[in-house]
């Protein structure tokens, strides 16, 4: 009987240890009154987005309407010079910020992974200074200059192209912090156990270290997907945003375009502006939570 309760007893503890760190994830992020406020506030959004046709009272490109008309009760923010309803533009808006975000944020992230892993595991070997070099060049680059280049002169403008070019020019800060981290934890003894039990290089990086990182990883996505939505806005405030989509960058340039606030209609630019300031700082304060994985000394409770 004892021996039968000694076989079940481990497996029993890692389904309770494993439930208990993801419960304790989950609570350490919540702790922090930032990121609570955070994480509402981008739920909002994304029900905003996924309700687009629902709360719109138009449809984005709908002209049909007077141009350059103030807020009134049929067109709560008015509407632009192409006669075109800007309440429903802000609304619809929200979902090319967040798709910007969403996948230049994940591919940022998974170029800056994938180099940071292999160059901090194959620390002092050609292929680390081969990857360091790259990341170090890429740091030196003005960002902003050559993002506005590379879509000046492209032949096509679409939210891929915005997404990609923001990515591949994004990832070389968090490629050298995940280096960093990788070359801490690549001498742990439980690396050292997996190297000699055996296991192949690729699995101790994915299996054994990367889970060690996850708060680094997630941090480094939320800052990237918040770079990636305030770069789309800005290119798309410059004019160089997507032809075929409408987002708040759009808007603020078309507003600008047409002498907006020389007109008196504040609510074409500062609506725009607000929900996009408000997005990027709940983003931000998402990051507060996240910071209180990695460092305890920081948690409230």
């Amino acid at each position: 009987m004892s021996s039968t309760q000694n076989a079940v007893l481990p497996e029993e503890q890692v389904v309770a240890a494993g439930t208990d760190v993801a419960d304790r994830w989950y609570r350490v992020v919540w702790s922090s009154k930032k990121a609570r406020v955070g994480i509402v506030i981008v739920a909002i959004y994304v029900l905003v987005a996924l309700l687009a046709p629902v709360i719109a009272p138009y449809a984005p490109t709908d002209g049909s309407f007077t141009p350059l008309t103030g807020p009134s009760a049929q067109h709560l923010l008015g509407t632009n010079v192409g006669g075109v309803d800007v309440f429903s533009q802000v609304i619809y808006g929200s979902r090319v910020s967040l798709i910007v975000g969403l996948l230049g944020g994940l591919l940022a992230t998974a170029i800056a992974l994938l180099i940071g892993l292999v160059s901090g595991y194959a620390e002092g070997t050609v292929v680390d200074d081969v990857l360091t070099f790259l990341t170090n060049t890429a740091l030196v680059i003005p960002v902003l200059p050559l993002i506005i280049t590379l879509v000046a002169y492209s032949s096509t403008r679409g939210i891929p192209l915005i997404v990609g070019v923001i990515a591949i020019t994004s990832w070389a800060g968090s490629a050298r912090a995940k280096r960093a981290q990788i070359i801490t934890l690549r001498n742990r003894d439980f690396v050292t156990a997996a190297k000699f039990s055996g296991d192949r290089t690729l699995r101790i990086i994915f299996s054994e270290i990367l889970p060690n990182m996850t708060s680094l990883v997630a941090a480094a996505f939320v800052g990237a997907a918040t770079g990636a939505i305030g770069a789309e806005a800005g290119l798309a405030v410059l004019g160089l945003g997507s032809s075929d989509s409408v987002s708040w960058g759009t808007i603020l340039y078309q507003a600008d375009a047409a002498g907006a606030i020389s007109q008196g209609l504040f609510a074409w630019v500062f609506v725009p502006g607000l929900v996009l300031a408000i997005l990027i700082t709940s983003m931000a304060f998402i990051n507060f939570g996240i910071d209180l994985l990695s460092n305890p000394h920081l948690r409230e409770d």
